[in-house]
């Protein structure tokens, strides 16, 4: 019987999600879900939902505990078949606020901040220490497990726990899944009309979490690309020219990124402006407008959660009939390949091990696996086109010496990955890239390690 430990279950939503997915598969459906949080409250919550779940689609055939805290961490993983991590350290509040609003004083803008910039750096900061803390009791209790990663900033998390542990990890982002849709949104505004046309497309992606490539997409044999780019071309002047935001494209840093490098990405444009040095900048501040960045967008996200999760968790709590559909993340086809030893396609987050040829062999990648019984096994994918590699290496050292900060306690690396942040450095002089960095250690306190 398999056991899946979800580390982080308080996400209740999302652990709905992997979990009432795992329900739909025959060879899941009598597997051990242990279900494990910090947050008592929460973790109750999900487990109400998890188990009305389990009775209504799955005949309460799953065996459902759980576990709270740290003095029930290794029970709640021991001899697990895979481990689901979706954990956030430090929450909203203060972590979020402070990831925000420090940066705010020094004249440093965000968008998201959770898998670059100054904001991604110290999520990765408070978070990867907690994860590597998971590592050495699935080394100790399930040392053949599989670690499904959710959590961001998923390339230096992800780095961190197989650089410094034997852990078995994988990090999994649904961005993929969805860049067909996504590319097509700005033009087929229709949702039905287009997820009839985007069905049939078949897509082929590689490069690194968040600033994947859509190196190839096709329908019927058909290259789509010229048309988009045709269609991209003559809409940008007008949506850059509106004043109104809805007479805009949702979409616009990465629409005109893929005009400018020939590939669209796989992650929002949101995110994507505070990746690159192109967006938000105190010179040009009408780039804000002109490309509808919004501006402090996680942290508004983050409010409306809380403010509407109340009322949520009511309705779904009370609703003797809750179901559940399939969604589209990896998490259970990989749980079940492993189980079953069929073979699953999907993309993950893994070491390169020259998979990309012009990205270092140690950086975390995210291209094409398979899966089976025998684990998750990285596609060889060859070279990227070279703007494509070189714009994915802007982001990958900052990865790269946050890493290095996690794994040695050194403060200096904190300050190189900051440095070398392409939005931070674009905006701060060396001196306050320094002075922000100490800010945010002070104010960060407790919940990170001490660095020396």
């Amino acid at each position: 019987m398999p056991k899946i430990t979800f580390m982080g279950a308080g996400s209740t939503i999302f652990a709905k999600n992997i979990l009432g997915d795992c329900m739909f598969r025959e060879a899941l459906k009598d597997s051990e879900i242990a279900l494990y949080d910090i947050d008592g409250d929460r973790l109750k919550e999900s487990a109400l939902l998890i188990n009305t779940l389990n009775a209504n689609v799955n005949n309460n055939r799953a065996k459902i505990t759980c576990h709270l805290g740290k003095n029930e961490r290794k029970k709640a993983l021991k001899n697990a078949t895979c481990v689901v991590n979706a954990i956030q350290v430090g929450g909203y509040e203060p972590s979020t606020v402070i990831d925000f609003e420090i940066p705010k004083k020094f004249g440093l803008r965000q968008t998201i901040g959770d898998t670059l910039g100054i904001g991604g750096i110290f999520r990765a900061l408070r978070t990867a220490p907690v994860m590597l803390d998971f590592a050495r009791d699935i080394e100790e209790v399930a040392p053949d497990a599989w670690f499904l990663n959710y959590t961001n900033p998923m390339a230096m998390v992800t780095g961190a726990m197989l650089k410094g542990s034997a852990v078995k990890t994988v990090g999994l982002c649904h961005s993929v899944q969805v860049v067909a849709d996504c590319l097509y949104r700005s033009f087929i505004t229709d949702d039905k009309e287009r997820e009839e046309f985007v069905k049939d497309i078949r897509t082929y992606v590689a490069g690194i979490n968040h600033m994947a490539w859509l190196l190839k997409i096709t329908k019927n044999g058909k290259d789509l690309y010229p048309e988009v780019k045709r269609m991209t071309a003559e809409m940008m002047p007008k949506w850059r020219a509106a004043s109104d935001k809805k007479d805009k494209s949702w979409d616009m840093v990465r629409l005109e990124m893929m005009q400018k490098l020939g590939y669209y990405i796989t992650e929002s444009s949101e995110h994507n402006a505070e990746y690159t040095p192109f967006w938000i900048k105190e010179r040009y501040p009408e780039l804000i407008a002109e490309y509808g960045i919004p501006l402090d967008e996680y942290p508004r996200r983050c409010r409306c959660q809380i403010e509407n999760w109340k009322k949520q968790y009511q309705e779904l709590s009370n609703d003797p009939h809750l179901t559940h559909t399939p969604s589209h993340e990896f998490g259970s086809g990989i749980i079940n390949a492993i189980v079953t030893d069929t073979p699953y396609q999907i993309n993950g987050n893994i070491l390169n091990n020259g998979c990309i040829t012009n990205l270092p062999n140690d950086a975390v990648v995210e291209i094409p696996c398979l899966v089976d019984g025998a684990g998750i096994q990285g596609a060889y994918v060859g070279a990227l086109p070279p703007q494509c590699a070189a714009m994915n290496m802007t982001n990958i050292n900052v990865q790269q010496l946050t890493i290095e900060a996690i794994l040695t306690r050194k403060k200096e690396h904190i300050y190189h990955a900051a440095m070398l942040d392409p939005h931070t450095a674009g905006e701060l002089s060396l001196d306050d890239i320094i002075k922000l960095c100490d800010a945010l250690i002070e104010a960060h306190g407790n919940m990170m390690p001490k660095y020396k």
